[in-house]
């Protein structure tokens, strides 16, 4: 491994998950490329054709797993259809209705004004912002 190459494992156990043969797999196969946005089918398509075994139900597991740790972020577009991204600084996004694609937009391209006061005992955590758009 070169001083570039990142350690998945050590990410990982960063995050305070335990770096299984598994995770550590879909980890490198979702975090190598750089940021984008993957549903728990196109992953697991993409694992299986690099030949690792692995089920979609642990490909489910795994982004949720990663999720949780702060690894992803997930973006629900619609009922039962969510999407994991590997940008989890602030931004928002471009959803194409039409062809199902993500595109990230910067949070300073969008101004909110006029939010109510959160219900009491709770604070703002975020405020995500999906545009939704047809070719």
């Amino acid at each position: 491994m070169s001083a570039t190459t990142p350690d998945f494992a050590d990410r990982l156990r960063a995050a305070g998950l335990r770096p299984t043969r598994q995770r550590v797999a879909l980890a490198r196969v979702l975090f190598e490329g750089g940021h984008r946005h993957v549903t728990a089918e196109s992953l697991h398509a993409e694992v299986k054709a690099t030949r690792i075994p692995v089920s979609l139900a642990t490909v489910y597991n795994a982004l949720n797993q990663f999720r949780d740790a702060g690894l992803l972020r997930e973006v629900v577009v619609a009922p039962g259809r969510s999407y994991f991204d590997t940008n989890t600084g602030h931004h928002h996004h471009f959803f194409v209705e039409t062809d199902g694609e993500l595109h990230d937009f910067p949070s300073d391209k969008v101004t909110i004004a006029g939010l109510p006061a959160p219900p009491k005992g709770t604070r703002l955590s975020r405020v995500d912002v999906i545009v939704r758009v047809r070719r």
